[in-house]
């Protein structure tokens, strides 16, 4: 899986899935846009809703300058209703139960917690440009800072 990651200037993989309301949302779609594609581990656990909840807080900014953002993780179509209800987010939040996005875009992998490994979403996210290629990966993603710093990195870009 370590050869597979994606890099800056890659074609951002293709996807269609449901988001909390069973919406699809395709790549495609989004054509000519700039589209910030972030993972998380779960629905409703401390640093996804603090994530989440950064990003919704300055979603504003990210409509100003044309980006979609769409939240994905493993979750159901209905876990992830809850958790979108629950905190107000505005944007959409897709379903991956069958982990063909994680594994495309290299974010499944092992983890550890409390010394017991397991194999989960990374919290990882994706710039993609207008023209569906990868403008910048985010690796490691601080919950707090994240949504600051992509709004940084797409202002630099809109200064080009």
């Amino acid at each position: 899986m370590k050869d597979m990651k994606l890099k800056i200037g890659d074609k951002a993989p293709p996807f269609s899935l449901p988001d909390q309301n069973g919406t699809p949302h395709s790549l495609k779609d989004y054509k000519g846009k700039w589209v910030l594609l972030y993972f998380y581990p779960k629905d409703n656990t401390p640093g996804c809703t603090v994530e989440a909840c950064t990003i919704r807080d300055t979603y504003g900014d990210f409509e100003n300058m044309g980006t979609i953002v769409l939240g994905v993780s493993t979750d159901s179509v209905a876990s992830h209703g809850k958790f979108a209800d629950k905190y107000d987010l505005p944007f959409p939040l897709l379903a991956d139960e069958q982990k063909e996005l994680v594994k495309a875009y290299g974010v499944w992998g092992k983890k550890k917690f409390l010394g017991r490994e397991y194999m989960g979403t990374n919290r990882m996210s994706f710039l993609i440009d207008p023209a569906g290629k990868i403008a910048k990966v985010y690796e490691s993603v601080k919950p707090p800072k994240h949504a600051k710093e992509v709004l940084e990195d797409l202002e630099k870009e809109d200064g080009k």
